[in-house]
């Protein structure tokens, strides 16, 4: 009776152990394909990005050659001081020109000494500042040297680099993000503190909101336009 016992009991550990040694392949098993998936993907990000890095640089290549051609037209056959004028707010309008006037400086960090931040910056921030912006009336915007125009992407690529027009932004300094606006500076100021810097202090980072002059750079990226086509009215 004892012997029976302890081959009963013998038995049921065999089949506990052997469950646990299936259990056991097959959750490594899930682990390696997981990280197969976490690798491929990996993989097709770092291709896209390089994409869109190459198809960036031939934006500007083209952008510069038409920049060049326009300005050369411009200062040659246009001498109607309306046009040159009208002109002028169209490529500050589409951000293909630099900007300088009053505005705001916004300073984010989150990361360096004495910071403790569980979730750093990331693109939905950075969308939503954006947006309050435009809303608070900006009339030309930045995030670290990248103008910010009505074809511009915020976009993360891999777990740390975020994309502005496809080009890979880093922390100034790094540390620091830089947001540059021009605008009222009254406004400007009193949408960022109420609806941006608080939850961004609340996360653990660090927030300076200056008035300042800024000078903010030109688009770089170009425009391409495959599929929108001008519409002609018909008589």
């Amino acid at each position: 009776m004892f012997n029976k016992h302890i081959i009963t009991v013998a038995t049921i550990a065999a089949v506990a152990i052997g469950f646990l040694i299936s259990l056991q392949f097959q959750t490594q098993k899930e682990v390696n394909i997981a990280e197969q998936i976490k690798n491929e993907r990996l993989t097709q990000m770092k291709s896209v990005m390089n994409t869109l890095q190459d198809r960036n640089k031939l934006l500007q290549d083209e952008y510069k050659k038409i920049t060049d051609e326009l300005e050369k037209h411009r200062n040659k056959e246009i001498d109607n001081p309306f046009l040159i004028a009208r002109l002028d707010q169209l490529r500050i309008s589409d951000g293909t020109i630099t900007v300088k006037g009053p505005g705001v400086r916004m300073t984010i960090q989150d990361s360096g000494q004495d910071i403790q931040v569980l979730f750093p910056l990331n693109t939905d921030d950075l969308r939503r500042i954006i947006n309050t912006l435009r809303f608070a009336g900006a009339e030309a915007i930045s995030i670290n040297g990248q103008r910010v125009v009505s074809t511009t992407s915020i976009v993360m690529s891999g777990t740390n680099t975020l994309l502005v027009n496809s080009v890979p932004i880093s922390r100034i300094g790094g540390t620091s993000y830089e947001i540059l606006a021009i605008g009222d500076q009254e406004v400007l100021l009193d949408y960022l503190t109420k609806l941006e810097a608080l939850p961004l202090k609340q996360a653990g980072m660090k927030v300076d909101i200056l008035r300042e002059i800024v000078t903010i750079p030109s688009y770089k990226g170009g425009y391409n336009f495959e599929y929108a086509k001008e519409v002609v009215k018909k008589d």
